[in-house]
């Protein structure tokens, strides 16, 4: 009867230390998210100025048709 206490609390020892190691895990894991969430709305943030940037250059080349228009005007 006192070796099945033994094996109880041996495994009661095992089960606090597993326990411990998850909450350190899991603290680590949730520091982790709050980086990369930070991470991740700064790389939208760059991805949308980079957006504008080549929709401003796309709207300083000429129009396509209008090449099409001074030729045909020429002919």
């Amino acid at each position: 009867m006192i070796s099945e206490f033994e094996l109880l609390a041996e495994k009661v020892d095992r089960l606090a230390s597993l326990t411990q190691a998850l909450r350190l895990e899991n603290a680590q894991l949730r520091r982790n998210a709050v980086g990369l969430a930070a991470e991740n709305k700064d790389m939208q943030q760059r991805m949308q100025e980079a957006h504008q940037r080549v929709a401003a250059l796309l709207a300083q080349l000429p129009d396509e048709n209008a090449d099409d228009d001074v030729e045909g005007e020429a002919a």
